[in-house]
């Protein structure tokens, strides 16, 4: 029975107010129980760092994935590794030989230049769809405003699906302070000019994905979102958790 007005959100085959989850070594019958039941509000799930190399049942463990409509790939710092040692090519294959239908191109360890990602994902985009990640993992490189603009701006155009603000899985790095909080001025200069839809926030904490939330409403595209937690991220969506509890009420008395 649904008898409350809630903040309207995205559903089905979502592109936009996505849940994009990381995966650091769920194992598959955890997996399945949590898809059982939540697989309708997650969209996206990232293999964080270089897991999946090492993760028993790999295939298995994509095909569990997709039986539940959830699109699998694999973490940035994979591709880096491959790059690092000339082995794109050898890259390509495996994510084909696992099923895998989308992949990342990043650059928070190694400082790959623009151009030569952008050679990269001409390449990667003709068999996959493209999620690129803009910022540093490291947590004392700071990125001037503009470059962030300029990099998500030419990566959209160069054909990705979706761009991904750098913030680990820790929240402490790129659009985050060492201390977590959230860099406002930055993530609000970043998105004048921008397509929101487009750009998945790395907000793994409660706090983190409720200042989205707030500031760009329940269906922005938040990442790096903890598999057991994405129950609690969707109730936040909803206006149903105390911080915001007041999310869309505005629109929801125009309604009545």
């Amino acid at each position: 029975m649904n008898f409350l007005t809630l903040p309207e959100r995205t559903s089905g085959r979502r592109t936009y107010g996505l849940t994009s989850v990381i995966d650091l070594g769920t194992p598959i019958r955890e997996l399945e129980n949590i898809l059982s039941d939540y697989s309708h509000i997650i969209d996206i799930a990232k293999l964080g760092v270089g897991s999946a190399y090492v993760t028993p049942n790999i295939k298995k463990k994509i095909e569990v994935y997709k039986e539940y409509g959830v699109k699998p790939y694999l973490g940035g710092t994979l591709f880096e590794k491959c790059y690092y040692q000339n082995k794109i090519p050898e890259y390509r294959t495996y994510l084909q030989d696992l099923g895998i239908e989308w992949v990342e191109v990043s650059n928070g360890t190694l400082d790959i230049p623009l151009d030569e990602r952008l050679t990269a994902i001409s390449q990667l985009k003709r068999d996959f769809h493209v999620i690129a990640e803009v910022g540093s993992k490291d947590s004392d490189k700071e990125m001037p405003i503009s470059e962030w603009k300029e990099e998500i701006k030419v990566l959209l155009e160069a054909g990705c699906e979706y761009v991904i603000t750098e913030g680990r899985d820790s929240g402490s790095v790129g659009i985050y302070e060492k201390n977590g909080n959230i860099k406002s001025d930055l993530v609000h200069e970043v998105m004048k000019d921008v397509d929101e839809q487009k750009i998945i926030f790395e907000a793994p904490t409660p706090k983190q994905q409720m200042y989205f939330i707030k500031e760009m409403g329940p269906n922005v595209n938040l990442g790096n979102v903890k598999l057991n937690d994405v129950l609690v991220l969707e109730a936040q969506r909803c206006g149903l958790r105390s911080e915001t509890f007041y999310l869309g009420e505005r629109e929801c008395r125009l309604l009545l």
